[in-house]
């Protein structure tokens, strides 16, 4: 009697020491909420896209139609706000069929593929070390603890960048990723195995300027943390700014905020290379089209879909006037109006804020540069400005326009990714600075 009296005290004492536990367990998982600190808007197949100085594909990936074979991707990129915990978006969004990866891991970049010791942490799905995602789908890892990012204010975290290991099982056939990454990231040789754990580099001999499966990172935080999408085309996505450098507009407009408001903000890129408002009309595995879905068509996955989102800037429109779209500007001002509806609709209280359209008059590109373009780009513009359909306008035609010329600034035309003269139709790092520092912060985030 004695030793059960003695066994019931002791589970009581148990369950009362456990109580106070779990239910700071509990209180910390009502706190945690997710904002998005990372995106990389997914089309596909690869090859089909416009990446910028991309290395050789052919000995990371022989067989586009094979895609990844048994090997292991570390993909390199930028948080734009840190936190304790994160959790990662697995996109299948363009294969045709299933795709699995085991040995997922994430961990602090420490130079190339390699990882600062002891940082690296496996990565889970539904508490399986293994995720297989549909054709046509996408799936949410568990949270991961961070325990370098123990302290996500550390201001030496700022600028930091996470690697990403992936393990493709087998072959992955059609790959989905984003083409113009403007980051190095790496990759094992086909079929040496799940090397995710490794915190070294020499596994990792291929590099790629793109990301593959991976289209966004969310980072737990604790308190309210407004997401800031940057939607667009190619002059969103980084196109002449520099390989590595963070430069692109969205970037300098992410120092801006994050000077005033620390790790309480976050802006993340939402731009495809050669993207269009509305066009193409089809969009797939087996049709696809290097600019990517469509705005209208990938608003769901690439802005709705993401956490904490309370700003919208969206440029875009040059794409539909050139000769790979035309376009009407009629058209265009249609999907405009649908597509901020449908973000009033869906993310209650959103400001959306339109961007003029900068110049591609005289451009070296086929299908940029002609008169009819310039006049339908400056009617959206018109449009943007004074339709009202707008909660504010950020003016980049205004802070990149040669009045001379009717061009782009001639000290924003030479690109800033390998050396060369420029194509008069993406800034340059000097274009793109000029845009992020002419946003009124107060107009993206009032109040703040």
């Amino acid at each position: 009697m004695r030793w059960r009296d003695a066994a019931v005290a002791a589970i009581c004492l148990g369950i009362l020491w456990a109580a106070p536990a779990r239910a700071q367990e509990v209180r910390a998982q009502e706190a945690r909420r997710w904002a998005t600190a990372w995106t990389g808007s997914v089309q596909g197949p690869y090859p089909v896209g416009n990446p910028s100085a991309q290395p050789d594909q052919s000995f990371a990936f022989p067989n586009p139609a094979e895609g990844a074979r048994d090997q292991t991707l570390r993909l390199v990129l930028r948080p734009d706000v840190w936190g304790r915990e994160a959790r990662l978006r697995i996109s299948n969004a363009f294969g045709t069929q299933p795709l699995t990866l085991d040995g997922v891991h994430a961990g602090l970049q420490l130079g190339g593929a390699a990882l600062v010791p002891g940082t690296n942490r496996p990565v889970r799905f539904s508490g399986q070390d293994k995720v297989t995602v549909p054709p046509g789908g996408e799936a949410w890892s568990d949270p991961v603890a961070l325990p370098f990012a123990a302290d996500p204010d550390n201001p030496l975290l700022a600028g930091r960048k996470l690697a990403v290991s992936l393990h493709v099982v087998g072959p992955s056939g059609p790959m989905t990723w984003h083409a113009k990454a403007l980051q190095t990231s790496y990759a094992t040789a086909p079929g040496a195995g799940a090397r995710g754990s490794e915190e070294g580099e020499a596994a990792f001999p291929y590099s790629t300027a793109s990301w593959f499966f991976l289209d966004a990172v969310d980072m737990a935080v604790s308190a309210p943390t407004p997401v800031v999408v940057a939607f667009g085309d190619s002059i969103t996505d980084g196109t002449a700014s520099t390989m590595n450098g963070d430069d692109r507009w969205p970037d300098v407009l992410s120092r801006r905020l994050h000077a005033t408001l620390g790790n309480r903000v976050a802006v993340v890129n939402a731009g495809i290379g050669g993207n269009q408002v509305v066009g193409p009309s089809e969009y797939g595995p087996r049709k696809p089209f290097p600019g990517g879905p469509s705005a209208l068509s990938r608003l769901d996955r690439d802005v709705i879909g993401l956490s904490g989102i309370a700003s919208v800037i969206w440029l875009e429109g040059v794409n539909d006037f050139s000769r790979n779209g035309e376009a009407s500007l009629e058209a265009v001002q249609a999907g405009m109006r649908e597509g901020v509806a449908r973000l009033r609709a869906r993310i209650p209280g959103v400001r959306v804020i339109g961007a003029t359209l900068t110049s591609a008059k005289g451009s070296s590109s086929p299908a940029h540069g002609h008169p009819e373009q310039d006049e339908k780009r400056r009617g959206l513009n018109a449009f943007i400005r004074d339709s009202g359909l707008f909660d504010a306008v950020v003016d980049f035609d205004a802070a990149t326009l040669d009045p001379a010329t009717g061009g782009l600034r001639p000290e924003m035309v030479p690109e800033s990714t390998t050396g060369g003269k420029g194509d008069r139709l993406h800034p340059n790092r000097a274009g793109y600075v000029a845009m992020g520092s002419g946003i009124d912060p107060g107009v993206v985030l009032p109040g703040r």
